[in-house]
């Protein structure tokens, strides 16, 4: 029988200070895996822990919970964090050019089997939480999570763990003895069961018919125990839990669930995060196939994270997978995306994961994944490859598209071509950084330029697997000269000659065919190409990634304030890292001036916080509205919109914890201030507020709140 190993948290950080951890040789500061903020020059690889290899037999679940041969898909199958180490430490990681890892919820899962329609389920994917403060026994304990961190570092790769705290496991309000009954432990001590629940832990609702965002926060996704955000215990429970992860040195957060929590709890644990020890997030907000949805650009924009893309995702599915799209559709949204999103760089690009069927399929040339495996590590965005992609890993539908790891094979086209492109986005910056310009397109052939400064790449990718294109009056601003395909023909690319003006001499793309030609220069003009995190209060440390800031130390403006000094506190070429200024909450332009006083562009939206954030519920009664009126939340301070109705928090919700004429909302507000605020009713440009003197009312230092008032006729 396995030794379960429990530590207090204490013991935990002793261990963390206590280690020798060795590091790699210092690499350039916006490249290297110390730069938590910054997955731009990365690639994520994510792995599905209990199915990629199994390191320690010894710590492997027993009995009906554990097949060995992982053909009961839905039982664990037994890989762990040794055997994730074991994989970088052999090179397989590396020498595919991977440098960050997701990995799945590391957290203490229940250890019930659960049957639904006859078929034994277990918690291999970790979804199934019941202790956030400890590990799941069978992926190893804190000591391996530790080794993990240590080995990826050495190998200059970064460590995400996804994290999902909204809800526990299957529970039934009617039957206790149903599985673990939803329980929530705290370092080992219960605080509630689904059914005993005398404290509010969780929100029992029924379950969510996903017809609205309301619906879906506040009640339970699927059979899921739903936790109560707005409970205090909840929120210092989790603010605690990610504390303790961060400590052990984690460098991102994926956040399950994301659309079915509220917006306002989010941003605030975002600053939480930020406070604490700051690392690139994003969450998981799914999008259907063409499914275009605002609320998941203002979650992007405003809440503190980015987001996994969905859009992007689903469309180079149905231009490279189904064809039921072409590349006409595909350019749209990329230059549809560019403008939805503050830092479309930042959102997380990919084919497939382990929520939807793999993107290859029995019977289909592996070409379409390749080419659609070319575009996401060539696009904006952060690209994340799904683990056995490199493979040609088939399934579809959970479980089958979460299957063992099939083969570790090096010599693949599609490892090869991993291989090939994923080191340039730490060599090329207009691979991580740039703008991205359509330059030749018909419906099967996109030839798109990357651009940063005067850095360049150009991509061609021909669909048409039977038919060659003839490509003419192609322009690029790579400069005159012949350029090689990078991919040195393995895709069957060819080599092009570009003339005076940027013209590119005509030549034959093959069928099925991509080719990567690029041009890279040192910069001597300041450019920003990555500011993170996008949100923080006043003496916060940002990091400013680019090219061209010199080695001498010049100035940062938050939009016309100038900090520096002491209050930069370190600028190398291509990274400068900077205190935020006491001034006004809310969005600034971000610049860099040189010390030879050349200015950089200037990265938009930058939020500057009140302060520290804590959430409270907003609660007006008998707001009466009339068809097509929302009722929204303004206020005295940034975070509730200055008093400007075009900022307003909402449109507030009136069906599930409240009903209309109720209207409530979960805002993240700053820790301990005194707020004056009204409520407002829109409809299009119109706004009618309420009448009467401001509400006021001082909000909490920690925890939760919640203010409930009338509307003022």
């Amino acid at each position: 029988m396995r030794k379960i190993m429990r530590m207090s948290t204490a013991w935990m950080l002793s261990l963390v200070i206590s280690l020798n951890i060795i590091t790699p040789a210092r690499a350039v500061p916006d490249t290297d895996y110390s730069n938590k903020q910054n997955f731009s020059t990365d690639v994520i690889y994510q792995v599905v822990t209990d199915r990629f290899v199994d390191g320690n037999s010894a710590n492997n679940p027993t009995g009906a919970a554990y097949d060995s041969s992982c053909t009961q898909l839905k039982l664990y199958c037994g890989g762990d964090w040794q055997g994730i180490i074991n994989k970088i430490n052999d090179g397989y990681l590396t020498g595919m050019g991977i440098t960050a890892l997701w990995i799945s919820q590391p957290v203490e899962n229940i250890t019930a089997i659960l049957n639904y329609s006859g078929v034994n389920n277990t918690a291999y994917h970790g979804y199934w939480a019941r202790d956030f403060k400890r590990t799941n026994a069978a992926f190893g304990s804190f000591t391996d999570f530790q080794n993990l961190i240590a080995a990826a570092h050495r190998h200059n790769i970064k460590v995400i763990i996804d994290f999902a705290p909204n809800h526990t496991s299957p529970a039934s309000q009617t039957d206790s003895t149903f599985g673990e009954n939803g329980k929530l432990l705290d370092n080992g001590t219960q605080l509630a069961a689904y059914s005993n629940d005398p404290n509010g832990i969780f929100h029992h609702n029924g379950g969510t018919d996903f017809s609205t965002i309301e619906n879906g926060i506040y009640k339970n996704l699927f059979d899921l125990a739903d936790l109560n955000h707005n409970n205090s215990t909840i929120d210092t429970y989790f603010k605690d839990a990610i504390k303790l992860w961060l400590d052990l040195g984690i460098d991102g957060i994926r956040w399950d669930a994301v659309k079915h929590m509220p917006f306002g709890w989010q941003k605030n644990i975002m600053s939480t995060v930020n406070n604490y020890k700051s690392v690139f997030s994003f969450g998981e907000w799914f999008l259907s196939e063409n499914e275009v949805d605002p609320a998941n650009h203002y979650f992007a924009n405003e809440s503190g994270m980015s987001l996994l893309d969905f859009e992007f995702g689903q469309k180079v599915r149905q231009v490279f997978r189904n064809g039921s799209d072409n590349m006409q559709g595909l350019d749209a949204m990329i230059s549809r995306t560019a403008a939805d999103y503050n830092e479309v760089n930042d959102q997380v690009t990919f084919i497939d994961n382990h929520d939807m069927d793999r993107f290859h399929q029995t019977g289909v040339s592996g070409r379409n994944l390749e080419q659609a495996v070319a575009f996401t590590l060539t696009s904006r965005g952060v690209p994340a490859i799904y683990y056995g992609t490199e493979q040609y890993m088939t399934g579809n539908g959970d479980p089958n598209n979460r299957a063992k790891m099939s083969s570790f094979s090096t010599t693949t086209t599609a490892y090869n071509l991993i291989k090939t492109l994923a080191p340039l986005r730490k060599s090329n910056p207009a691979i991580a950084y740039g703008t991205t310009q359509q330059r030749w397109i018909n419906n099967n052939v996109y030839i798109y330029e990357r651009k940063f400064g005067n850095n360049v790449a150009l991509i061609a990718i021909n669909r048409d697997q039977t038919n060659s294109a003839n490509i003419s009056n192609l322009f690029t601003a790579m400069p005159s000269g012949t350029y090689t395909d990078v991919l040195g023909g393995l895709l069957n690319g060819n080599g092009i000659t570009v003339g005076t003006g940027g013209a590119v001499n005509t030549f034959t793309l093959g069928a099925g065919a991509v080719a990567v030609w690029q041009y890279t220069t040192a910069s001597n003009t300041p450019a920003i190409g990555h500011v993170g995190p996008m949100s923080g209060k006043a003496g916060n440390t940002v990091t400013i990634d680019g090219r061209g800031f010199g080695a001498t130390k010049g100035t940062v403006y938050f939009g016309t304030t100038a900090v520096t000094g002491a209050n930069i506190t370190s600028w190398e070429d291509t990274q400068i890292k900077v205190v935020i200024p006491s001034i006004s909450a809310g969005k600034y332009g971000v610049k860099v001036r040189t010390a030879g006083s050349v200015d950089s562009n200037v990265y938009n939206n930058y939020e500057i916080l009140t302060g520290d954030q804590v959430t409270v519920r907003f609660v007006v009664n008998n707001a009466y509205t009339t068809m097509g009126e929302s009722v929204n939340l303004v206020g005295s301070v940034s975070e509730i919109g200055n008093w400007n109705p075009a900022k307003a928090i909402g449109s507030m919700y009136n069906q599930v914890v409240y009903q209309y004429p109720s209207w409530y909302y979960d805002v993240s507000v700053p820790a301990g201030a005194a707020i004056e605020f009204k409520f407002i009713k829109k409809s299009g440009s119109n706004v009618t507020w309420e009448g009467g003197l401001n509400h006021k009312f001082t909000a909490p230092t920690t925890g939760t709140a919640t203010v409930n008032v009338n509307w003022q006729p």
